[in-house]
């Protein structure tokens, strides 16, 4: 069904970032295949050279010979692909082109010339099979990320491509979300699809995938039988800047931080707020988070994390904070927290990522600053506009802007998306030493890794309400775990 022989492409107007050199790849009809490997490997750039976006869409130097479905990639015209390969992307809103659910799953099948009739059968089909039927005719962009995701895989199903590529679908999704996408995967394995998955989160894909593809500097490393793959030392899977590959796992080892002793806290009341023309959304009329930890809030989507992270950084206008005998109103709380946000292009303003950290400095200090972006290893990134970086990229600059502010208290909303293994460390540990300089950090997260490698606490929210609090020692741990779990 795929069959990639020795390719070759760097990206125009880059240093070679991104790209991939040699690649030798044949995979058959009805496989499914995990990319796996660090950020920079060459995943995405692979998934490109499949679905057509090499070389139609990104320029560069392609050599080698890609062919899909028994259709020569480059020679062929994207609209001529497009019933052979369908797409699932990280961030579902770069794919649509419409504003409601039902005219987006029409959007395919009406750009190939399909008859009315049969986008409508085909439409209702999906629904039903995905349980789509609440969410049709809504405003897409008043889904949650996961009802996104859910929309993005139902156009890939409407349009029946034998082969349907997935880039990092997970990376912004809770464990409800994730267990649709896994759903999802195994509709389309048992209907014989051809499946390409690139992703830093692995531990979904267990039992579905057939080969795992581990790629490093561009190349393919190894190719492993996934049950080669799953008798792995977990420790093996680290040191390749792998993620683990069960969750379960993670009940057996050793939490790797010192069971914590707090003495003081912070203290919150009053926090219930409603959006305008809404129902209330958060209600929370007292709660304790001990000061100087690192506290994991965690929900499904909807649950109220980010509003009440919201209302704690005073971005939204409610209750009260005691912090240190002194009762901070909304006002005051903006000059004491800071928040990086999901969506870090949301707060990103400067023309480098040099600037981007300055700006955060009561003073600027460039020596600290350019120390901050070794730190992540931004350094060689100085120079570069923002908004230029990869996802990945990007959230780093936001988290070393997070800790160039000095605010006593940060907000952390999803910080390790789209990180792979390193840099999800390299986030846990930052947040370590933000600790250790007396920091209280609040990390809104979906991700078990982070919790497990950093956090000393857990608040649990549903429905706008605090459902339960806990430290993460072994008790908490399987309790942790247990929501990550549910499917």
């Amino acid at each position: 069904m795929i069959n990639l022989q020795n390719v070759t492409f760097s990206y125009a107007q880059t240093d070679g970032a991104g790209g991939i050199k040699n690649i030798n790849l044949t995979v058959d009809s009805g496989e499914a295949v995990l990319l796996c490997g660090e950020s920079g490997c060459g995943k995405t750039t692979l998934t490109r050279l499949i679905n057509g976006l090499i070389p139609h869409y990104y320029e560069g130097e392609l050599e080698g010979t890609v062919v899909v479905d028994g259709l020569n990639v480059p020679d062929t015209p994207l609209y001529e692909l497009a019933p052979h390969v369908s797409s699932v992307f990280q961030n579902p809103r770069s794919q649509f082109f419409t504003v409601d659910t039902t005219s987006e799953l029409a959007f395919g099948c009406e750009n190939l010339g399909m008859a009315e009739t049969e986008i409508l059968s085909r439409i209702e089909r999906v629904a039903q099979e995905y349980n789509l039927t609440p969410l049709m005719g809504r405003r897409i962009f008043a889904l949650s990320g996961g009802e996104k995701q859910k929309i993005a895989c139902a156009c890939a199903s409407v349009i029946q491509a034998d082969v349907i590529v997935l880039d990092e679908p997970s990376s912004n999704l809770d464990a409800a979300a994730i267990g649709d996408i896994r759903k999802a995967l195994k509709q389309w394995k048992l209907q014989g699809k051809t499946i390409i998955v690139a992703e830093h989160r692995l531990h979904y894909l267990a039992d579905i995938v057939d080969r795992v593809v581990y790629m490093k500097e561009g190349q393919i490393e190894k190719i492993y039988p996934v049950g080669d793959f799953l008798s792995m030392q977990e420790k093996e899977r680290e040191d390749m800047g792998l993620r683990l590959f069960s969750l379960s796992g993670m009940a057996r080892m050793d939490i790797p931080h010192e069971k914590p002793r707090f003495t003081e806290s912070i203290k919150f009341s009053n926090f219930c707020f409603a959006y305008k023309h809404q129902e209330e959304c958060l209600h929370i009329a007292e709660l304790d988070i001990p000061k100087g930890s690192i506290t994991a809030l965690i929900g499904l989507n909807g649950a109220g994390k980010s509003t009440l992270a919201n209302c704690i950084c005073g971005l939204q206008k409610s209750g009260y904070m005691e912090l240190d005998g002194k009762k901070l109103d909304w006002r005051k709380r903006l000059q004491t927290c800071y928040m990086v946000m999901q969506d870090v292009n949301h707060q990103l303003f400067t023309e480098s990522v040099l600037d981007e950290v300055l700006l955060s400095m009561t003073e600027e200090n460039e020596s600290a600053a350019s120390e901050i972006l070794k730190q992540f290893h931004l350094s060689e990134l100085a120079e570069r506009h923002p908004l230029s970086l990869s996802g990945g990229e990007k959230q780093r600059v936001a988290i070393a802007s997070a800790i160039a502010s000095g605010r006593t208290i940060i907000v952390f909303d999803e910080p390790t998306s789209g990180l792979d293994f390193r840099h999800m460390k390299e986030v846990s540990k930052s947040l370590h030493t933000l600790a250790d300089q007396g920091k209280t950090l609040l990390v809104i997260t979906h991700d078990p890794e982070l919790i497990f490698s950093c956090c000393t606490n857990v608040i649990q929210m549903s429905a706008g309400k605090v459902t339960d609090t806990y430290l993460l020692d072994a008790l908490g741990l399987n309790k942790m775990l247990a929501f990550f779990q549910q499917e």
